[in-house]
């Protein structure tokens, strides 16, 4: 093939570049255009805002807490405590001795009076069996005394003088004699010593005589009889402690109650005395713990700061975990003199003026103090104002404000504190429900932009 031939093939497929290319439509280049301009619109406008929003400081809120006088019969203050008996007795022995007898198990209902325990008393028996014989002893000696000496006694002694005074008569006469026959050698000097020794003898006796006799006809001495009587009176005080010592023996109930616990059993030893543990094997102090469960009280801690809502013989309505729809009317029955300064809180105990079988000791008891009926409270709910934390209270120009957020800027309020609790300052020019800045930035100032956290 020519050369010439071959280059015209190659020709006839060149492009052409003159020739021109079909138009676009104009609207997709002002699509592209629009679109790459919002784009650096929205791109400058967030750059902006980052800009702007960076020097608007953060806070942190904190909604003020309201406080309000509330209408009679409204809750003012709910609380949790345990129910108690008001008054709980250990029954205790007035005697050491070994149980022979126990009439009592636990949850039984008992009278005053009523026999629960008896010991043994062969001991105590016997101790006032002795006492009694003791009494009637001293009596016997008292009664001697009284009355004198009789006729016959009288003339017994009587008689015994005038036998002395013979012996007495009888031995002079025999002195008498032995001194001649001793100057003269018939008797010897012991004889005589005989006869004066037997002289001194009978009178020293006939002077005995002579004074019983005379108190015989006397009587006793006013002393002897007042000591008699004494006798008497202490023999029958031993007797009383003794009688009194055996009636111990049986353990009676001091009120009528329930049994709560039973701490002893039959064969055990029961002290008045100092008892060991139980699980040592030692005497029992008691034999057992008794109630009236129908005085009964709900013990309560309230808190110091809840503490003001309250007032003495305020009414409650109260309730258990176990039987939540039955409800029992109350009222402060008793308030702490001190406060628990660990827990800071007050004891409170609310008698339950109603109880029934419903309730136990021991059992949780949930309590809601109504307000007081004697207080003139309006017959709606007022604003009594409201609780904000200590750091949101600033100073300005001499007036103590706080800094609320509302609507992104920082609103200045002014307030005056009413009292400090331990949750912050409770203050009057605030209804509740505002969000105050706590901890706010020295440089906020009233009406600066905001933004909460």
């Amino acid at each position: 093939m020519p050369l010439e031939t071959k280059y015209g093939d190659l020709s006839s497929l060149r492009i052409d570049r003159a020739q021109k290319e079909p138009d676009e439509p104009k609207w997709s280049k002002r699509f592209i255009l629009a679109g790459i301009f919002a784009l650096v619109v929205l791109s400058l406008v967030a750059l902006g805002i980052r800009l702007f929003s960076s020097s608007i400081p953060e806070v942190q809120t904190v909604r003020a807490q309201t406080i309000s006088s509330s209408t009679p019969g409204d809750t003012v203050l709910q609380a949790a405590g345990y129910i108690v008996a008001h008054h709980t007795i250990d029954v205790n022995s007035k005697v050491t001795g070994r149980i022979a007898w126990i009439g009592v198990e636990k949850g039984d209902k008992v009278k005053a009076g009523q026999v629960l325990v008896k010991l043994e008393d062969q001991e105590f028996r016997a101790q006032v069996q002795q006492a009694r014989g003791a009494v009637d002893v001293a009596k016997a000696r008292l009664e001697q005394l009284q009355h004198g000496s009789r006729p016959e006694e009288i003339d017994q002694a009587n008689a015994n003088l005038d036998e002395a005074r013979a012996n007495l008569a009888d031995a002079k006469s025999t002195l008498e004699r032995t001194k001649p026959l001793v100057q003269q050698g018939v008797f010897s000097h012991q004889q005589l010593d005989d006869a004066q020794a037997k002289y001194d003898s009978a009178l020293q006796h006939m002077q005995s005589l002579e004074k019983a006799y005379r108190l015989s006809r006397i009587g006793p001495r006013q002393e002897e009889i007042e000591s008699a009587r004494g006798a008497v009176e202490q023999a029958e005080g031993q007797l009383a402690y003794a009688e009194s010592q055996l009636d111990a023996t049986q353990i009676r109930a001091p009120v009528t109650g329930t049994i709560l616990e039973r701490t002893a059993e039959k064969g055990e030893l029961v002290t008045a005395q100092f008892a060991a543990a139980a699980d040592t094997g030692g005497p029992r102090g008691s034999v057992v713990t008794l109630a009236d469960l129908t005085d009964l009280q709900v013990e309560l801690d309230i808190s110091q700061n809840d503490f003001a809502k309250l007032s003495p013989t305020q009414k409650a309505v109260l309730s258990t975990d176990a039987y939540p729809d039955r409800e029992y009317k109350g009222v402060i029955n008793e308030i702490a003199p001190m406060a628990n300064r660990q827990k800071a809180t007050v004891q409170v105990k609310v008698k339950v003026l109603n109880p029934d079988d419903y309730l136990r000791p021991e059992e949780n008891a949930n309590v809601r103090f109504l307000a007081d009926e004697n207080k003139h409270a309006p017959s709606a709910a007022a604003s009594a104002g409201a609780i904000v934390p200590i750091s949101a209270v600033h100073d300005s120009s001499g007036k103590r404000i706080v800094l609320v957020a509302f609507k992104g800027r920082a609103v200045a309020r002014e307030i005056k504190v009413i009292s400090q609790r331990s949750d912050g300052y409770v203050v009057d020019g605030l209804t509740g429900g505002e969000d105050v800045i706590v901890n706010a930035p020295s440089e906020l100032k009233d009406g600066d932009r905001v933004k909460v956290k």
